[in-house]
């Protein structure tokens, strides 16, 4: 895997239409502050883990804070993706998720770090069931 600690570009989820399916055909995961609603698309996308990120306008008025606890998720993504990426090319899976921080305080890297990981190890276990109906 080329770039394995690297979130680039072509890993980000942007299209409207896919945010669109994910939110409205997607499954959730939680781990409290995170929310993961996540979705196997059909069709074929150039990577095979698409992520986007989100913090609250209303629980965090200043967009500082929003950037910061976006780029906080980001970060522990970028660390703890690995294992995430490996289980979807063994399955042969497609997944793109949308990462929701639901919490009203400001948190620390410690604390998204560790639900993070409690995060994709939930999403991993959350494909994994639902990967023998689709093929």
């Amino acid at each position: 895997m080329k770039g394995a600690n690297t979130f680039g570009k072509q890993e980000k989820l942007k299209s409207r239409k896919l945010i669109q399916q994910v939110f409205s055909n997607g499954k959730a995961v939680t781990a409290h502050p995170f929310r993961l609603v996540f979705y196997t698309p059909a069709d074929l996308m150039d990577v095979s883990v698409k992520i986007g990120v989100s913090a609250s306008s209303r629980n965090f008025k200043k967009a500082v804070d929003r950037n910061r606890i976006k780029r906080l998720m980001r970060e522990a993504y970028r660390l703890n993706k690995a294992e995430l990426l490996r289980h979807a090319v063994l399955k042969n899976l497609q997944v793109a998720a949308f990462i929701i921080y639901t919490d009203k305080v400001l948190p620390d890297f410690e604390l998204v770090n560790n639900k993070m990981k409690l995060l994709l190890s939930k999403l991993i276990k959350a494909t994994s069931e639902a990967a023998p109906k689709n093929s």
